[in-house]
């Protein structure tokens, strides 16, 4: 029994070092252009081939993603960018159209391909197809239960990489395969730029009473007819390691570094602990209590166990946001001082989590925290100021204060 790839996302350098820190196998990135996560910072030519570098410098492989769908104006731009993604020493392209899996075997010829989750993968024939295009693995589309991906496995050469999301936000369409956005907004989802109208509050208007707005009621919060909550899989493990699954995937290139961290470093304790001791295993406490720390929307299983478990829409489109970032590390030595640059505000006598790869959470009241000037204040508000704590322990670099919110 193999142990599967965490594939974490990197939205940019910062969340590339925390996905690599926090335990990441690999990760996936985009250039500035031909991603399907335009929002996302992503990287320039100069980032790209250093964040490549910094990745494999840790041991972690960097997956390109180039999974747009192109007009004929984008295909011009496409030979120079793949030239220098293989030059740079990607480990993948992540590729959606036939028509640039084609320029990519062409100008990119010793970089593996990756069938993105764009081509809505439901079956082992479609795997098969792209596997004899020369397709090294498969991104299966999101919507097929862990016995369908079962049977794919049976049905596929062996050597055919199976990869799968195990965790982030779901598309009410298959895969992404979505043109609300372009009719509602002129941003098309196929090019990256969804603007997400599938989390928007919907109302009725009649045609001869325009302006007057009437609720399509699904309770008193509001109508959210595209709404989908967030997947999570962490609990299931050993099911999708059954199933033949070759990597985890973790949705979030838009997402903070916070989150590429805490839902990194969950998934690689519970992949860890469930490959020490398979018999029995039951996932551990501490990642299960990780991931609700992170925004999210309430959590599901997908589409795993059939398409009506645990209901896919959900009642609105906010986030859960019990935890906040209090400070992220400037400096850290071997004797346990450490100062961060403050994110959010706390008072003495706070209860704060420091958050470290590889170790349970760290629980202190705030009483040691002092400013620059040596200072313990009641309050440390200012935008961006510098706070020194002293630890028991030496600080990681890529630690995390944080602390729960206040409630109104």
């Amino acid at each position: 029994m193999n142990k599967p790839e965490l594939l974490s996302p990197a939205g940019d350098f910062e969340k590339l070092r925390y996905a690599v820190a926090y335990g990441a196998d690999a990760v996936y990135m985009a250039g500035q252009r031909f991603g399907m996560r335009a929002a996302a910072t992503n990287f320039d030519e100069d980032t790209l081939r250093q964040g490549i570098a910094y990745a494999h410098a840790h041991g972690v492989k960097c997956y390109i993603t180039v999974n747009i769908m192109p007009s004929n104006a984008d295909l011009q731009a496409f030979p120079a960018y793949l030239e220098l993604l293989q030059d740079a020493g990607a480990d993948a392209l992540i590729v959606a159209d036939v028509g640039v899996l084609r320029m990519a075997r062409r100008h990119a010829p010793k970089v593996p391909l990756h069938i993105s989750t764009q081509t809505s993968i439901l079956n082992y024939e479609a795997a098969n197809f792209w596997a004899e295009l020369g397709a090294e693995r498969i991104v299966l589309a999101r919507e097929l239960s862990l016995t369908e991906i079962a049977e794919i496995r049976a049905n596929t050469p062996k050597e055919l990489e199976i990869e799968a999301f195990v965790h982030g936000a779901m598309c009410i369409s298959y895969s992404g395969r979505c043109l609300i956005s372009q009719y509602l907004t002129g941003r098309d989802a196929n090019q990256g730029a969804c603007a997400q109208p599938c989390r928007w509050k919907y109302a009725l208007m009649e045609e001869k009473r325009p302006g007057e707005y009437f609720p399509v009621a699904e309770d008193d919060g509001g109508t959210y007819l595209y709404n989908s909550k967030d997947l999570c899989m962490i609990e299931h493990i050993p099911e999708l390691v059954k199933a033949g699954v070759t990597s985890f995937k973790v949705e979030g290139r838009n997402k903070t570094a916070y989150y590429a961290a805490g839902i990194t470093g969950a998934y690689r304790r519970a992949i860890d602990a469930y490959f020490e001791q398979p018999e029995g295993f039951v996932t551990p406490r501490d990642a299960v209590e990780e991931i609700g720390k992170i925004s999210h929307r309430n959590y599901y299983t997908g589409f795993y166990f059939g398409n009506e478990e645990n209901g896919q829409h959900y009642e609105d489109s906010q986030y859960i946001r019990d935890w906040e970032v209090v400070g992220m590390p400037i400096q850290t030595n071997e004797d346990g001082n450490a100062v961060f640059v403050l994110k959010n505000r706390f008072f003495k006598g706070e209860t704060l989590e420091l958050m470290q790869p590889g170790h349970e959470p760290y629980r202190f009241t705030a009483d040691q925290a002092v400013n620059d000037d040596g200072e313990v204040l009641d309050l440390f508000n200012r935008p961006e100021m510098r706070v020194h704590f002293r630890f028991p322990f030496a600080v990681h670099p890529y630690g995390i204060l944080r602390k729960r919110k206040e409630r109104p």
